[in-house]
């Protein structure tokens, strides 16, 4: 007779953890008896209260849906407790698991982390892996405890950052790879063959919570340093800059080895292949632009309906 499914618990808001949901959905060893997110929130131009990506697909699924907007009321406790999970499930949930949670599952709870532990604990791994440079990232299966993602690891898998990653695309990889390695897993754990592994405090790095003033582009910057952090911010906090006194956002750049004295900010050229743009080092060529409230389009198209306002010469981000 084979063992009866695990009853689990999800919890988590973004996309990243919309790929671990659907995972769990489509295990047959696994029944997902809800799933926790995040309260809706304004967004948009009207500001109108959004649903995360977790509601929307685990309502498309038919399973039942927590917003909580803290899991410390005894209410919220009861909730969970009823349910009686064998355990929960964390990806990118965004609240604090208080102890009184971590005790409720009889197997407790298991983060998807995506990145590999101890590195990058915190709320944004992916893009602080793009925007310092890594050459590799991963996922990391890890029992929680009170810690902030300071839990033993259950399993590491790795894969490469690209020089060309954003932090939609690295994001879409991770998500994939960390529902395969979650299976794996839960496969580990109902065998009772997991082997946790404690991690080195020493190695220890934090990846901070994106802040809307880092998107503003500081063109004293390495041109490297500018792309990098374009990349990773795109598409959660996309840089931007300004021209003329308007919002200029910045979806796509590329560092050059162009060397220039022109001061930082400076235009250097606009032409079918972007519009480059002089750095603290080297220079920045802008491929993939956007006005605020307009479409995101490639540099060429954008010039050729507003090219006036990209004149070598031109400063960006200099007051009008």
């Amino acid at each position: 007779m084979s063992a009866s499914p695990l009853r689990i618990v999800f919890a988590g808001t973004p996309e990243f953890a919309h790929f671990i949901l659907g995972a769990l959905l489509d295990a047959p060893d696994c029944e997902v008896l809800a799933a926790y997110t995040q309260p809706d929130r304004p967004a948009g131009r009207g500001r109108r209260l959004q649903p995360s990506p977790v509601k929307e697909f685990a309502r498309a699924r038919g399973i039942r849906v927590f917003q909580p907007v803290s899991l410390k009321d005894a209410a919220a406790l009861q909730e969970l407790a009823t349910l009686a999970p064998d355990v929960m499930i964390v990806a990118a949930y965004g609240l604090i698991l208080p102890p009184a949670v971590l005790a409720i599952p009889r197997h407790g709870c298991i983060n998807v982390h995506a990145s590999v532990l101890p590195r990058w604990r915190g709320a944004a791994p992916i893009e602080r892996a793009i925007e310092a440079g890594d050459t590799s990232s991963g996922v990391t299966i890890m029992q929680m405890d009170a810690g902030l993602d300071t839990g033993a690891m259950l399993l590491v898998r790795e894969c490469p950052v690209m020089t060309t990653d954003t932090g939609a695309t690295l994001r879409e990889r991770l998500g994939a790879l960390g529902a395969e390695a979650l299976l794996e897993a839960l496969a580990l754990l109902r065998a009772g063959r997991l082997e946790p592994v404690a991690q080195d405090d020493a190695l220890a790095t934090y990846a901070s919570k994106l802040r809307r003033e880092e998107a503003e582009i500081d063109w004293q910057l390495d041109a490297a340093a500018i792309a990098r952090r374009v990349r990773a911010f795109n598409p959660a906090n996309v840089c931007q800059t300004s021209v003329d006194g308007q919002i200029l956002r910045v979806w796509l750049a590329e560092a050059t080895d162009s060397t220039t004295t022109a001061a930082p900010g400076c235009i250097l050229r606009s032409d079918r292949h972007g519009i480059l743009v002089a750095c603290g080092s080297a220079a920045l060529l802008l491929t993939r632009l956007q006005f605020a409230g307009g479409k995101v389009m490639d540099a060429q198209a954008l010039l050729n309906g507003r090219g006036e306002l990209f004149r070598s010469g031109t400063v960006l981000g200099a007051a009008p």
